[in-house]
């Protein structure tokens, strides 16, 4: 059995899951069993992606889909990267449900749709003609949304839901007429036709181009098509949001990455521009609207927004670099951006995990009522700080070495001969140096908020320990974050098939060079060694440590803590999340959303207590959307009245799309 027809085989095994899942789910607690078989489903579909193999193809065509043509099916090497990161994801997350499960209350409401919803994803990724990929794609559309709205009584909820498949339609909408297009009159809608075949005039491919990137972009989050995946994240269960967040945007990358590098043929260097522009700025608002967040998992989805952005620059600039027959340079960017897909899926399924804990614990997302669970929670708060060091891109671990690379892109920009990229590029990496440092002070207030200090409620006070099924699923994420920050190099050598056959160029083979150093383009030039900086790190710590030890004395000294003259301070006079992010929304919060402060101070001599608040709206939303959405309502009540009209008024409008369509027809050539 080849590799593909295993693949095959379990996403329809997924499927029957799934029917499985709805006829069991009303007859009792059935959710255990059910995730351990998409557990164990996605294993097998890892290995699908990840045994030894040729570079060769694989494919297969099913009698399904158009009847002339038929369902084809692709496992390539850039499928099968991709393979691996989904099923990856979907398999800890399935052990995390396992312990994560047993807390939901309405198991019929997701069981049916999360065997279904992996299905959804693995046939986008093995598509090989663009009914497939398009029936693939509305289909985990569908499955997610019913999964967002699993607890459709919160009114919140049910909003997020509907701005979704709003946006899941709009994207497939634009897809679609992309795939149109590329078919052209003679409707060869696999993509083995569409590489035959040549677009011609030059606004098609730019066309393209754009139609996917507003179809691709809308699902992976990239501003302004955004505003869903800060509702739908948040709204789903703590492991469909991890899926979600760190699985479901990398399958709209892949989408992007499979038709500008692969269906649309060789590039024009200003097909790089807007994927620069529309990165960096998705990175910059994407960190800052995270900054600012009280809710911890809007906080991650916001994060979500961020790194999306940093994975679409690393894709503008290989781009740029392939149309200027830059092969290295293009493959460092194009290993990047991949690798960074590989790093995301990780440590933002560990902080979505540990938000699931937490919210289990104490039934809160709010950080301003968290605090002190260090305490309560040890190996939860462990964990995830470990995964805020990785998404804070600090070594060793694996959110630097990805974005590290990126950085070194961005450094080879000056050899490039256009004077518009020559400008753009610099400034994409100071958008880029610009949201690391602000990632690390978000991550840095939420940690602090919600797990150090004192209580701020009872509920976070009383918190305790999560199951030791999602603990052992967050060690798995952290221990694999901490051996991909150690040893990228096997990542690497990886990607580079991936990258030889999409940009014609590949980074030198890492596996050669010694001491598990990584050296993107030459040493002269950087290289990186994480275990030497882990093993440097520990060094410095315990050194440290002894020397405390050695020169302090051993007596035990008590006294009071510094009370700034306030004695038993309350809990509630702890530094907060706002005012940790006040200095940030203050100076930078105008270019990412409007924030407008309420005072209510009560006049002299009455005895009720001054109010503060602020209220913060997303300028996109306010800017984009909401006159989009008057004008709707408005056209709405402008044809409702066409409901009442009387006969006279019905033959009028006939007689004008008559008069309209003959006019038509005589002018048109």
């Amino acid at each position: 059995m080849t590799p593909l027809t295993a693949a095959l085989w379990s996403i329809g095994a997924l499927l029957g899951v799934g029917g499985l899942a709805a006829a069991l789910a009303r007859g009792g607690d059935a959710s255990r069993f059910i995730y351990c078989l998409c557990g164990v489903l996605c294993l097998i579909l890892f290995g699908a992606a990840v045994v030894p193999r040729t570079a060769v193809a694989l494919t297969a065509t099913l009698p399904l889909g158009l009847p002339w043509i038929g369902a084809h099916f692709r496992l390539d090497v850039l499928s099968a990267f991709f393979l691996a990161v989904v099923n990856l994801g979907g398999a800890i997350a399935s052990l995390y449900a396992i312990g994560y499960g047993a807390h939901e209350k309405h198991p019929s409401r997701i069981l049916p749709f999360f065997p279904a919803f992996l299905a959804g994803m693995n046939l986008v990724l093995l598509a090989d003609d663009a009914f497939s990929f398009l029936v693939a794609w509305e289909f985990m559309s569908l499955s997610s949304c019913a999964l967002v709205l699993a607890h459709h009584h919160d009114a919140e909820n049910r909003r997020a839901g509907f701005i979704y498949l709003i946006m899941a339609s709009f994207g497939t909408l634009a897809l679609l007429m992309a795939f149109g297009l590329l078919a052209g009159s003679v409707g060869g809608y696999s993509f083995s036709a569409i590489r035959e075949a040549t677009l011609g005039e030059y606004w098609k491919p730019g066309l393209a181009l754009a139609l996917t990137l507003l179809g691709a972009g809308s699902k992976a989050g990239l501003v302004p098509l955004h505003i869903w995946l800060p509702l739908a994240h948040p709204a789903a269960p703590s492991h469909v949001s991890a899926l979600m967040s760190g699985v479901m945007t990398k399958v709209a990358v892949y989408g992007f990455v499979r038709v500008a590098f692969d269906l649309l043929g060789p590039p024009a260097f200003w097909w790089s521009m807007p994927l620069l522009t529309i990165g960096a700025i998705t990175t910059v608002l994407g960190i800052l609207s995270a900054t600012i967040q009280s809710d911890l998992k809007k906080l991650l989805a916001y994060s979500t927004i961020e790194n999306v952005g940093i994975i679409f620059v690393a894709l503008g600039l290989a781009l740029a670099f392939k149309a200027n027959g830059m092969a290295l340079p293009a493959a460092l960017a194009f290993t990047a951006a991949l690798l960074h897909v590989f790093n995301h899926s990780l440590f933002k399924s560990l902080l979505f995990f540990g938000a699931g804990a937490v919210l289990n614990a104490t039934g809160e997302r709010d950080i301003e009522r968290l605090g002190g669970l260090i305490h309560s929670m040890p190996r939860t708060a462990f964990l995830f700080l470990g995964a805020c060091v990785a998404i804070s891109a600090l070594p060793p671990l694996n959110g630097f070495v990805s974005e590290w690379l990126i950085f070194q892109a961005v450094l080879l920009s000056p050899s490039l001969p256009q004077w518009s990229l020559k400008l753009l590029v610099p400034a994409a990496g100071v958008a880029l140096a610009l949201s690391a440092a602000l990632c690390a002070g978000c991550f840095v207030r939420a940690f602090g908020v919600a797990f150090l200090g004192r209580p701020r409620s009872i509920t976070a006070k009383n918190a305790r320990e999560t199951d030791l099924w999602s603990l052992a699923a967050m060690s798995g994420l952290l221990a694999l974050c901490l051996l991909a920050g150690l040893l990228p190099s096997y990542l690497i050598d990886t990607i580079s098939p991936a990258a030889r056959a999409f940009v014609g160029g590949h980074v030198p083979t890492q596996g050669d060079i010694p001491w598990m150093s990584i050296v993107p383009i030459a040493e002269s030039r950087s290289s990186y060694n994480g275990l030497l900086v882990f093993i440097f790190i520990l060094f410095s710590a315990f050194l440290s440590a002894w020397i405390v030890r050695l020169l302090g004395t051993h007596a035990l000294r008590r006294g009071p803590a510094w009370d700034c003259g306030y004695p038993d301070p309350s809990p509630v006079t702890q530094y907060t999340g706002s005012s940790f992010a006040e200095p940030i929304r203050r100076a930078l919060g105008h270019v990412a959303f409007v924030a407008r402060d309420h005072l209510d101070m009560p006049p002299p001599g009455d005895t009720r207590p001054a109010r503060f608040g602020v209220e913060i709206r997303d300028r996109v939303w306010d800017y984009v959307y909401s006159p989009i959405q008057m004008s709707v309502e408005f056209g709405a009540d402008q044809l409702n009245k066409t409901h009442f009209l009387t006969i006279q008024g019905y033959l009028t409008l006939v007689f004008i799309a008559l008069v309209s369509l003959l006019l038509v027809v005589a002018i048109w050539p």
